[in-house]
Formats: structure tokens, sequence, C-alpha cells
């Protein structure tokens, strides 16, 4: 082939124009899982809402995998995904949130359902704009699927421990509106892309698998709140952290013999 001849390769025309149906079936599926919650959310039903959200990140982790295992990736998927991300990450955990706790705080309420929406809108059209730009080892900005664990955590723990939204409502406006802006921020995340699940590994970390489980399945909407939150926590920490190190550095007159 002339080096020069613009053609696209084969991979590149199935890229460009393939429709494929195993996983776009995954794709589907966390949009129902998306639509399910809001559903279950306007009938009251916070136990099985919030639920609906975390199997939609499963299933829209296994749709990226299933794609690049069987070759079948392509822009209509990718497009597919972030709008079906939007839905199960953007809209509906605010409308979870809003109708647990903010729908009874009036226009503020529904203000603050709709900050976090809108930059779930906002971190999404990002992140499809830097794809094979930006470093994959990081997100920038707190990905919408950890925002929206975090967000519709909150409902399923409090809930299944008895909490009322309404009683907590200035709370979960903080957490709903600080989740938002953790989404557009533009602190780093570890994407986690670059660990190697195929490497060896040591005798103790698969020691820690079972407890793992073990932990996971005794509470699970405490266990997984709270991993989340610690995520979303990370960013900023690390951020802070890495701020001082460089002041530190760029004024170490201000810090004799390594003392602050």
């Amino acid at each position: 082939m002339d080096r020069f001849d613009d053609t696209p390769a084969p991979e590149e025309k199935q890229r460009r124009r393939g429709i494929y149906i195993l996983p776009s079936l995954f794709t589907t599926a966390s949009l129902f899982a998306g639509f399910y919650a809001i559903v279950q959310a306007m009938n009251g039903s916070f136990e099985y809402a919030p639920l609906a959200i975390f199997i939609a990140m499963i299933l829209d982790a296994l749709d990226g995998r299933i794609a690049r295992m069987t070759h079948t990736e392509s822009d209509f998927g990718a497009e597919y995904d972030s709008l079906v991300d939007m839905v199960s990450f953007g809209l509906a955990p605010a409308l979870i949130m809003y109708e647990w706790a903010l729908s009874g705080m009036g226009k503020l309420g529904w203000l603050a359902a709709f900050i976090y929406t809108a930059a779930a809108g906002l971190r999404l059209a990002r992140f499809n704009t830097q794809v094979g730009i930006a470093d994959k080892r990081f997100f920038r900005g707190l990905p919408s699927p950890a925002a929206a664990a975090v967000v519709v955590g909150l409902v399923w723990v409090l809930h299944a421990n008895g909490v009322p939204g309404r009683e907590i409502s200035i709370a979960a406006l903080i957490v709903t509106v600080v989740a938002g802006v953790l989404m557009v921020s533009n602190i780093r995340y570890r994407s986690f892309k670059d660990v190697n699940l195929r490497g060896r590994v040591s005798f103790m970390t698969i020691l820690t698998l079972p407890l793992v489980f073990v932990l996971l399945f005794q509470d699970p909407p405490q266990v997984l709140f709270l991993t989340f939150l610690v995520y979303a926590l990370s960013g900023p920490m690390a951020f802070l952290f890495r701020r001082a190190r460089r002041e530190k550095e760029d004024h170490p007159e201000k810090h004799p013999h390594g003392r602050v």
C-alpha cells in the first residue's frame, strides 16, 4: 500500500462504522439499570435505586473490556456508552438524591441536583475530547461513576439505617454539590489502568481477596460507600500533599533543616 494512501485500514473502518451487538447489550443493560433506579426513586424504593446504580457501574466497566477483548470497539459504541453514562451516573443519582433528601428544600434542592447533573455532563464531554491525549494513568476530575457511587451510597447507607433524608437535607446538599465540583475540577485521580492484572502477585495479596469479599458481603452499602468516599477524598488529599511539597522545595528558607 502506498504510504501516502489515506484509505483507512480494515481495523479503522470497523472502528468507524461497525455496530456490534455484544458490547451494546451490556451498555443497554447499564442504561436499563439507570432508568430502573430513577423509577424506583420516584416510587420511594431507596433500597433498590442505589443498588441499580452500582449494577450499572459493573455493566459500564464490562462493556468496554468486552469490546476490547472481542475487538468490537467502534465509534458508535463509544458515543452510546457516553450517553448512557450521562443517564446512569449523571441524571439518575441526582434524581435519587433529590427524591430522598432535597425535594423539601425548594429551589435550593433542585438547583443542587442540577449542578451535579450539569457537572456530570461537562465531565463526560471533557473526557471524550481528551481520549488519546491525556495520561491514561490518571483521570482529570472525579470520574462520574465514582461520584455517583458517593451520592447514592450515602442514600443507601442512611436509608438502610432508618435515617430519613429530610433530616439531613443540608448534609445531602453539600455532598451532592461537592461531588459535582470534584467532577469538573482539575484534580487528578488514579485510573488504575496501568495495573497489570496478568502479572504475578504475592501470596499475601491473594489472601486479602477473600477478606475483601467477606467485608463486602457483611455490609455492602457501607463498604461500597466508604470505598468510593475514600477514593473521592484521595484526589484532594494528594493535591494538597503535592502542593505542600512543592512549596517546601520552592521556599526552603521557610523550612530550615527540613523542619516545618
